[in-house]
């Protein structure tokens, strides 16, 4: 009986690698390609190409171990301040939770961003894929931590206090006045309007996606060119540390 039972145990414990990757890539599975649609349908106003890939960096960053999130945060930094940039989806039904304006740093560029940094007092945006974390109250009022997932292009985020906080730079009646909004200090400040919607919908792990085509980020991103041996290799890598 001792030797049948070491079987099992050492049966079971081959199996968990097996079992992790099966988690981990169900996980990954339900951010499937109806539920992109669904999110397409809710944005038309959102250029198809950036939404899918700030879904498949999702996905890929889920079949790496990421928590799935309940919603996803869009912000498209190819387009004006003076336009609505920023979206957030409810990843379970697809649906459009709100679409604001949404601050780019000061060095970064006037009207529109051209220049990102992941250096500390760049005062500049940053782009990729973050992970949203815990909210506070700041200097700013109701504020969400940023943690940054991609090594090298915005890592330092929460070193560089990049956080989304309301401002009151961030409105239609800056539109109105100048032509564009205020701008931040690196930060993806929002309207003082909607902070609090913003941050609770966003707390607690929720994933952000920033976007600008930058060649070098678009070509190198781990997150823009997933596929199955990062899956597994992840997924070995879960099921190491278990």
């Amino acid at each position: 009986m001792k030797m049948l039972k070491r079987s099992r145990r050492i049966a079971l414990s081959l199996c968990l690698p097996l079992l992790a990757m099966t988690s981990l890539q169900a996980q990954s599975e339900t951010l499937d390609d109806h539920l992109l649609e669904r999110m397409a349908e809710s944005a038309p106003r959102l250029d198809p190409q950036v939404l899918s890939m700030a879904f498949n960096a999702s996905r890929c960053a889920i079949g790496s171990g990421v928590a799935t999130p309940e919603r996803l945060a869009v912000i498209d930094f190819s387009l004006p301040s003076s336009e609505e940039r920023m979206w957030i989806f409810d990843v379970r039904t697809g649906d459009l939770v709100l679409r604001d304006l949404v601050a780019h740093g000061r060095k970064s560029g006037n009207f529109r961003s051209t220049a990102f940094s992941n250096v500390e007092g760049s005062n500049m945006s940053s782009i990729g894929l973050f992970r949203a974390s815990e909210s506070y109250y700041g200097k700013h009022g109701y504020s969400l931590r940023l943690d940054g997932l991609e090594p090298g292009v915005n890592d330092l985020a929460r070193q560089r206090a990049i956080v989304i906080h309301g401002a009151d730079y961030v409105s239609d009646s800056w539109v109105d006045q100048y032509g564009r909004i205020g701008r931040s200090l690196g930060c993806p400040a929002v309207d003082n309007q909607v902070i609090e919607e913003v941050v609770d919908n966003l707390k607690g792990g929720q994933l952000v996606f920033k976007y600008y085509p930058d060649q070098e980020w678009l070509q190198s991103s781990s997150f823009l060119h997933c596929d199955d041996t990062q899956m597994a290799a992840a997924a070995g890598n879960e099921a190491g540390q278990s």
